[in-house]
């Protein structure tokens, strides 16, 4: 069944692609005279099957025959968004001698949210054996998370012989990952305006596809300034130091590295560079990718909201620490220069599910690093015995704690039983509205 669909679906994709509006008018009256016109003893219909099967045929020839060299350019942005209209630009040249009319191009690309990862990888050698072959896993991986997008089609300006044009093309990708654009296809009709003649073009690129972010309302975190080990150059730089208050006179025990040098040559006598300790707000942002589907709704939605805390908390004087569980424990840290936003989302583009740890690396991780932070927000998929402690635990030593438990769309939105004072309950599909009790 499945060789049968991806055959139909082919063949499908093919038609719509190489057929005009009018070649597919055509092809509808071949087939309609053909059943029609059976019998030519009682019906005539098979002149009208005659004639337009020699039109089409007409076009197959031509473009068999059709060559023009042209050259092809896709200029794309650095990254965009899931859900959300992608704008950008292709520059085609016509180097050959002749004037090139009633051009199109075709923009085909594929959607893969996930990389197989090393265990996948070993399951496929050993499920493909000697030959060379892709394993059953390999099969598995490719047909549940890589997805053609619909082609677009675009028509292009007229074009001297060395002159060229630009064309703006607009997709939306339909979820967070990689974005995948295999060939550039020129295509002409033929004088009929029946079938299309396709020069295709290897320009291979690829675009990573931000998470669907969600506007989440203005932002009161608890919790206060801690003291950072390393001061204002734990947001710029490597290494212990505070922030420069001023100079004062060597004393002993001051490390050589903070005399300051001319200072020395001026009075004659050692001068040092002081520094005091910061203190500065730090909030975590953790996600938990503990489920057993990669493709989750309920996964997705976290991920989107874990994107949508990261663009809403202001990091302009603060700290955010991204955590997660993936092959390893990850903690990721943004603002006060040591890392924009930006390279946080495109962390949160490529993330999986977790199934080969247990919950316990995440608690661990994470209390490891509560005596330097303010603040923690938990985007936790399930509200069970090891998630209520671990929540329980952090509000327990002293660091405020917002908890937001999503679910799927046919779960039940569960019990909160609790002594931490905020924690949300959001169902995928429904998270504006969950939103809106923040």
């Amino acid at each position: 069944m499945r060789k049968i669909y991806r055959l139909l679906g082919g063949i499908e994709f093919w038609v719509l692609r190489r057929f005009t509006p009018a070649g597919k008018l055509v092809m509808a009256a071949i087939v309609m005279s053909a059943v029609v016109g059976v019998d030519t003893k009682q019906s005539m219909a098979y002149q009208v099957f005659t004639f337009t099967t020699c039109l089409l045929a007409a076009s197959l020839v031509w473009a068999l025959f059709f060559k023009a060299r042209v050259k092809a350019t896709r200029v794309l942005p650095r990254f965009c968004t899931a859900g959300t209209t992608l704008q950008y630009r292709i520059a085609v040249e016509n180097e050959s001698p002749d004037l090139l009319k009633g051009l199109e191009i075709i923009e085909d690309f594929f959607e893969i949210q996930f990389l197989p990862g090393q265990d996948e990888l070993e399951a496929d050698r050993r499920g493909g054996g000697n030959n060379g072959h892709p394993g059953p896993s390999s099969r598995r991986f490719l047909s549940r998370y890589a997805r053609r997008g619909k082609f677009t089609l675009a028509p292009l300006p007229d074009l001297e012989p060395g002159s060229h044009a630009e064309v703006r093309l607009e997709i939306k990708p339909r979820r967070r990952g990689r974005l995948y654009f295999r060939t550039l296809q020129v295509a002409c009709p033929d004088p009929l305006g029946l079938f299309r003649a396709i020069i295709s073009l290897p320009v291979e690129q690829s675009l990573l596809v931000l998470p669907r972010r969600y506007q989440v309302p203005d932002l009161s975190l608890a919790g206060t300034r801690k003291y950072q080990s390393g001061g204002v150059a734990l947001a710029s730089s490597i290494g212990d130091s505070g922030e420069f208050i001023g100079l004062r006179e060597y004393r002993p025990g001051d490390p050589l590295r903070r005399i300051h040098w001319k200072s020395w040559a001026k009075v004659g006598k050692p001068i040092v560079k002081e520094y005091q300790d910061e203190f500065f707000v730090r909030h975590a942002l953790v996600l938990d990718t503990f489920l057993a589907a990669d493709t989750s709704r309920a996964f997705e939605e976290a991920v989107s909201l874990a994107a949508s805390f990261a663009c809403a908390v202001d990091t302009q004087e603060s700290l955010l620490d991204l955590m997660f569980v993936g092959v390893q424990s990850y903690c990721f840290t943004s603002g006060r220069g040591v890392d924009h936003i930006d390279r946080m989302l495109e962390i949160l583009a490529s993330v999986r599910t977790c199934r080969v740890k247990p919950f316990a690396e995440l608690p661990a991780m994470v209390l490891e690093k509560t005596p330097a932070l303010s603040s923690c927000i938990c985007i936790l998929l399930a509200w069970d015995a090891q998630r209520k402690a671990f929540v329980e635990r952090l509000q327990s030593i002293g660091v405020p704690v917002m908890a937001l438990v999503v679910t799927g769309e046919a779960e039940a939105l569960p019990e909160i039983e609790t002594t931490v004072p905020i924690v949300y309950r959001l169902q995928a599909g429904h998270i504006l509205e969950g939103l809106g009790q923040l």
